[in-house]
């Protein structure tokens, strides 16, 4: 008579055999071992029985709750053998590492462009599909993206929560802060290749580049005369007409 095979026996005939067991019964998913798929029926049943002891945040998995007490260990096993950039989560390690390979290995079907992570090309996807599921509940505006959404929300709370060091203003926006802080710096990091202008702001720049092109100039249809700016054109115009309203053309 042959003795029966002990369990761990079983596993490693699963396994070369490839053959998977256990199924789930409602979604019909296989697997090789049963804690597998014990697992799996966690999310199904949406239980959480590993807590933080910290926080008291529930996860279905323990391996996702040693990573999130990292969260309060700040423990940071996984380094960059290249930068000694260190993570908490083995997955960011292998993100951060295409920095350095420059690998891009998520691409829109449409564009061709790449992206270093898979959310990265969903969220660019909206650009082609229109979709916009981030939606104001104050106006209704919808966005594409959460962040224009949470940007788009200080309209209405006039929430400014980005301060200038040097004098306290305050803003919605950090790029709108850094653009500010160029006043107390002076820096200037726009120059026109033609004239060597410098400028702290693009839209100050693209104005300045109408002087150099007759591209958007403004012209008076009687004297064919051009203006690089319409407030120019406004201001030549009342030589003409005698009035301060501002000419429509």
């Amino acid at each position: 008579m042959v003795a029966p095979l002990n369990d761990t026996l079983k596993h490693r005939v699963n396994i070369e055999s490839n053959e998977k067991l256990h199924v789930c019964k409602i979604c019909n998913k296989a697997f090789s071992r049963k804690g597998n798929l014990n697992s799996h029926l966690r999310t199904h049943t949406e239980e959480k029985p590993h807590v933080c002891g910290k926080c008291n945040k529930a996860f279905s998995h323990s391996g996702n709750l040693t990573v999130h007490l990292r969260i309060h260990t700040r423990e940071k096993p996984h380094v960059c053998e290249i930068c000694k950039k260190a993570f908490s989560h083995s997955g960011n390690l292998i993100v951060h590492l295409r920095i350095h390979t420059k690998e891009k290995p998520h691409v829109c079907e449409i564009c061709r462009k790449a992206f270093l992570q898979s959310g990265a090309l969903k969220s660019h996807l909206r650009i082609h599909t229109e979709e916009k599921p981030y939606v104001c509940e104050v106006c209704n505006k919808a966005f594409s993206f959460s962040g224009a959404l949470h940007v788009h929300l200080r309209t209405h709370t006039e929430e400014k929560p980005h301060v200038c060091e040097i004098c306290n203003k305050t803003f919605s926006q950090r790029g709108n802060l850094n653009s500010h802080l160029r006043i107390h710096t002076r820096k200037k990091p726009r120059v026109c290749e033609i004239c060597n202008n410098d400028f702290p702001q693009s839209g100050n720049f693209k104005r300045h580049l109408r002087i150099h092109t007759e591209k958007n100039l403004m012209f008076v249809k009687s004297a064919k005369k051009a203006f690089p700016y319409r407030d120019y054109l406004n201001v030549h115009l009342r030589t003409h007409t005698h009035t301060k309203d501002k000419y429509q053309v």
